[in-house]
């Protein structure tokens, strides 16, 4: 159980943009980042444990967020990312057969029976990234085989280069150019992440996210610097341009959205 109160299960409108101002095609994905079976708060990539307000049960987050109307979660697991540790993967489970929406996993994934396990317990869709940069041969393979509906490539950005490995390796390649070659392989979606923002809370840079979107005319999730409301009033301008969601965590556990209305019915085909 949590040793506190959810603040932001009792939302209220006290801020004075409007609702139509964030369009029913804006999906709002809570992020649930875990590391030795507990929420973690990440900073810059570091996972921070005994964060009290982020409670230490990860299925019981899990149907919070649904109950606040969450239309999909994205977990990632640091242990299968950082020292490639299953002991998660029945939690993973347990959040699966516990909410009636997609999972999305992220963290990890090094081959194709990692993915079909992960499938097989309930996940919903996989978010692919050092698999795509050190191994393009099983990337192409996992998404041959599930289809792009099913795998989403992570773009982990440092000063326009990707980042591998829980993004703690900067490698020599432009995003741009890797998110180019990964789209004419067939990925239809990217997550993309400015490293430096994530967790901070200080503001969003849409820069990395627009030019994936513009340049591969696929589908682009946002995160990493989400603040408050303001921030995702400026991602919905940019709907039109393939930026059609955003994943939040810090700023959703400590109570920087005072209206539970944030959560938008998502659209057909937003699972795409």
């Amino acid at each position: 159980m949590f040793p506190f109160k959810f603040k932001y299960i009792k939302f209220q409108m006290t801020i004075g943009l409007t609702m139509k101002e964030i369009k029913k095609n804006l999906l709002i994905i809570p992020s649930i980042d875990i590391k030795d079976g507990k929420i973690v708060r990440v900073v810059q990539e570091i996972p921070e444990l005994e964060c009290i307000e982020y409670g230490d049960d990860p299925v019981e987050m899990a149907m919070i967020w649904r109950t606040e109307n969450a239309k999909l979660l994205h977990i990632v697991d640091f242990d299968c990312s950082q020292i490639e540790s299953k002991k998660n993967f029945s939690l993973v489970e347990q959040i699966c057969k516990s909410v009636i929406i997609p999972i999305q996993f992220a963290g990890g994934v090094r081959s194709i029976s990692d993915a079909e396990e992960l499938f097989n317990i309930g996940v919903h869709r996989l978010a692919l990234g050092t698999l795509a940069f050190e191994d393009l041969p099983t990337f192409i393979k996992i998404l041959e085989k599930y289809g792009p509906n099913k795998i989403v490539a992570s773009l982990d950005i440092i000063d326009d280069f990707i980042c591998i490995r829980s993004r703690r390796v900067k490698t020599n390649v432009n995003y741009l150019n890797f998110a180019k070659k990964l789209s004419n392989l067939g990925v239809e979606r990217f997550i993309v992440t400015d490293v430096l923002k994530n967790g901070l809370m200080q503001g969003i840079n849409l820069e990395y996210s627009l030019n994936v979107a513009n340049a591969t005319n696929r589908k682009v999730t946002h995160s990493g610097g989400v603040s408050d409301y303001k921030d995702l009033s400026e991602i919905q301008k940019h709907i039109n341009e393939g930026i059609d969601s955003v994943i939040i965590g810090r700023a959703l556990y400590e109570n920087k959205f005072p209206c539970q209305k944030i959560w938008r019915i998502a659209e057909s085909g937003i699972f795409n």
